[in-house]
């Protein structure tokens, strides 16, 4: 049985870098796949190709709390299993598609199998295991899928094929799922009764979310407006596909980073101060974005605000996640990928009638609106603990 525990400490994290990079391995060469297939004009074109891409997400949204109460919270192994292999065939779907509304279909389809980062959380909290070790594992494995996901996509997608590029994807989600049916155990540890924490609190899940969502902004809004800030950073219009591959690559590896060093920190000075001080220090780097002279500083700041915002997610989720129901952090998950829309969404809207340096300082001014939320949350295994002697 030890033996087997120990696989789930790394099998799980194995698992999610893997189907997160088979989902970035296939976002990338969307919009090109898409382009091709499309029969109509390029206004219309430019819709369905947001719908497509958007549909997955917005769908996951509103039924992550749902898929956790009903199917996650009884048998998150079970549902993490069931969703890797319906997301599986989902890709194969989208290889089949031969017009706009069937491959929008098949992307609205893989939404409303949910987030399997959700099952990972709770198999996480009832683990009995260190649970911020283990959040912030799952973390790093899924931000290093994000980064290394687009460029093998691209390759193959360009080399290969765009259809073949899909199946690919559905066979690594089915190979996840296998690994997780032989990596972690059956039956998380339960609870005696005389040692079960205290339920967390609306207030507890309610503060979490908001941390998450101010936290997750803060690193997905860049993306949609580097075209209209790198020509202010001095970079040619010849090198911006580059340097925004830098860029993206440098806060890949920041929040990878951050996110393993998350546990470590937050027993040192404890995880509430480590929330505190860190979502400070990245609403603070964020608004030095707007003094960048250049797109080098601009890399530099950009690397250490995401390297500061990366330990809240996890240790924010593991204050709460052996306490909380599995509705619970489905919400709390959800609030991570609101984020995904919501970042672009702001900083484009904003961009469009400020500077960038505006945006950046109203995005760090909601960051730091969060901040004083956690000075009231104490209790019993929540935000107050302390570092350890």
């Amino acid at each position: 049985m030890a033996k087997q525990t120990f696989r789930g400490d790394w099998v799980l994290p194995f698992s999610m870098f893997f189907g997160s990079f088979a989902w970035s391995f296939v976002f990338v060469s969307l919009p090109f796949y898409i382009l091709k297939m499309s029969t109509m004009d390029a206004a219309a074109t430019l819709r369905w190709t947001g719908w497509i891409l958007g549909v997955s997400s917005l769908v996951t949204v509103v039924t992550a709390p749902f898929s956790a109460r009903f199917f996650g919270e009884r048998h998150p192994k079970r549902s993490y299993i069931l969703t890797q292999l319906l997301q599986g065939g989902g890709f194969f779907l989208m290889a089949g598609a031969r017009t706009l509304p069937e491959l929008f279909f098949s992307r609205m389809l893989l939404g409303f199998m949910g987030a399997v980062s959700t099952f990972a959380f709770i198999m996480v909290g009832r683990s009995g295991r260190d649970v911020r070790r283990g959040i912030a594992s799952i973390q790093s494995g899924m931000t290093l899928g994000q980064v290394l996901g687009p460029a093998a996509g691209a390759l193959v997608a360009a080399r290969i094929g765009f259809r073949f590029s899909f199946v690919a994807a559905g066979f690594m989600l089915w190979a996840c799922s296998a690994l997780v049916a032989w990596g972690v155990p059956n039956r998380p540890v339960e609870w005696c009764p005389h040692e079960r924490p205290q339920t967390a609190s609306v207030k507890e899940v309610a503060t979490v979310c908001l941390l998450v969502l101010a936290g997750s902004t803060q690193v997905f809004f860049l993306t949609a407006i580097l075209p209209q800030i790198l020509p202010l950073l001095g970079v040619a219009k010849s090198n911006m596909l580059e340097v925004s591959g830098f860029l993206l690559l440098a806060t890949g590896a920041a929040a990878a980073v951050g996110a393993m060093l998350a546990p470590r920190v937050g027993e040192i000075v404890g995880d509430r101060r480590t929330i505190v001080w860190f979502l400070a220090a990245s609403s603070l780097g964020l608004a030095a974005l707007a003094a960048a002279p250049d797109v080098w500083s601009f890399g530099v700041l950009r690397f250490l605000q995401v390297l500061c915002i990366a330990p809240v997610f996890p240790l924010s989720v593991a204050a709460i996640a052996q306490r909380a129901s599995g509705t619970a952090i489905g919400i709390v998950n959800s609030s991570r990928i609101a984020a995904a829309f919501l970042g672009p969404v702001i900083a484009t809207t904003l961009l469009a009638w400020m500077p960038p340096g505006a945006v950046y300082l109203v995005l760090a001014g909601m960051g730091l609106l969060v901040v004083p939320l956690l000075a009231g949350l104490s209790g019993p295994g929540g935000f107050a603990k302390e570092a350890r002697s």
